[in-house]
Order: structure tokens, then sequence, then C-alpha cells
């Protein structure tokens, strides 16, 4: 008897302690994304890309201090914009919009075209390592594209325009100290 109520200790014991990982879900966060067009792409993603947008690529310009176009025409006013510096701006910005929308539409295009080798399933690791170069290799250009305009704009705002962006950008209250040129933001 002793050793039925022994096995069975046991037997309750180890059912109490599995339930919690029965119980949990096995379900993917991905249910839904199973129908996306691009699989690695949401819509709103795909549609940024092909509109150029900046999505966050443009960070370590923005908050070390080197404005980006777009922004410093929304504050054109405020920052108290030459004629000349407006024109400048404009065709930095036009540029960079060009480039972005055209590698985006090209990084969409690269990932549908790996997205398309895993569903015909003919994808091999040659073809894997070759699709993956060129995704690297257009994200990398659309980084510099963002990237390569906040240089240029750089170039085009005295001292006190970039001083007085990064504040109207709100960053002065987050960068506790005096330069935020050396300051590390987060």
């Amino acid at each position: 008897m002793v050793s039925r109520v022994v096995i069975c200790t046991r037997a309750l014991c180890l059912a109490l302690l599995s339930a919690p990982l029965l119980s949990q879900s096995t379900t993917s966060a991905y249910v839904g994304q199973e129908a996306r067009s691009v699989k690695a792409l949401s819509s709103d993603e795909i549609d940024a890309y092909l509109a150029g947008k900046g999505m966050g690529l443009a960070k370590a310009a923005e908050l070390n201090g080197y404005p980006g176009p777009a922004h410093v025409l929304e504050l054109a006013e405020q920052l108290h914009l030459t004629a000349a510096q407006v024109t400048a701006t404009q065709s930095v910005h036009a540029r960079m919009l060009a480039r972005a929308q055209s590698v985006g539409s090209d990084l969409v295009n690269a990932e549908r075209n790996l997205d398309a080798l895993f569903a015909s399933k003919t994808i091999n690791a040659e073809r894997l390592r070759d699709s993956l170069e060129r995704i690297g290799g257009l994200q990398a250009a659309l980084r510099e594209a963002h990237l390569a305009a906040h240089l240029e704009q750089f170039a085009i705002l005295d001292e006190t325009q970039k001083v007085l962006y990064f504040q109207l950008r709100g960053y002065a209250e987050s960068a506790s100290g005096s330069d935020h040129h050396s300051h590390e933001h987060h």
C-alpha cells in the first residue's frame, strides 16, 4: 500500500509540475503573417521602403547632432534658414529621397525574390547566400543614402542653427550636460 501511495504521489507531482508546460501556447507569434505578400516585411515596411522614409536608419547621425534635411525643412522658419539654405536643403532632400526610393524598391524586390525561393522550395545554400548578400548590400545602401544626407545637411547649417535644431527636436532635454556632440544617446 505504501508503494502505491509513493507512486501515486510521484505521479501527481509530475502531473502538477508538467501542467504549466502543457498549458503554454505553442502558437507562433508569426500567425497571420503567412498571408503577407513578402513574408519578411509588413505592408507598412514595404510602404516605407517604397516611399524612401528614414525608418530610424539615420539615428547615428540625428542623435549625434547631424540634422536631417526633412526635419530641417519642417523647422525652416524656427531655424531662420536663408533662401540659399532652403534651396540647398531641398536639393539634399530630393537627392536622398530619390536614392532611398530606388534602393527601397530594389530591397523590397530582393526580399520578394528570397521569399519566392523559399515558397517554391528551390532555395539552396548558394542561392541563400547570394540573396542575403544582395539584401545586405541594399540595406547598407539605403542606410548610406539617409546618413549621407545628414552629412550634407550638417555642412549647410551654421553652428547656432545646429544647436537650435537639436533643441527644437527635443534632444536638449535628454542630453544632460553642455555639449550634445559629446553625449551618448540611447
